[in-house]
C-alpha cells in the first residue's frame, strides 16, 4: 500500500511539472509582453523592468546590438535547456 502511495505521489509531481513546462510563453510572446515601445526587441532597461537579471543581458543578446529578440531569447532558453539535461 505505501508503495502505491508513494508512485502515485512521484507521478502526480512529474504531471505537474510537465504542466509548468508545457504552459510557459513562446519567447516570441514573452518579447512582445515585455517591449514596452514595439520596436521589436527588448533594450537592457525593458528587460529589467520585466524583471530579468540585470547581468543575463549580455548573455542573451548573441549579436551584442542592445536588443534581445525572440530568436536570440529562444536560443538561449534552448542552451539552458540542453545545459540543464532537459
Amino acid at each position: 500500500m505505501r508503495t502505491l502511495i508513494i508512485t502515485t505521489v512521484a507521478v502526480a509531481m512529474l504531471a505537474a511539472a510537465g504542466a509548468a513546462s508545457a504552459q510557459m510563453p513562446a519567447p516570441a510572446d514573452m518579447i512582445k509582453a515585455w517591449d514596452k515601445n514595439s520596436d521589436g526587441g527588448v533594450s537592457k532597461d525593458e528587460w529589467v523592468a520585466a524583471g530579468r537579471p540585470a547581468e543575463r543581458f549580455e548573455m542573451v543578446d548573441a549579436n551584442k546590438d542592445g536588443k534581445v529578440v525572440a530568436t536570440e531569447l529562444e536560443a538561449a532558453m534552448a542552451a539552458m535547456r540542453q545545459s540543464n539535461g532537459g
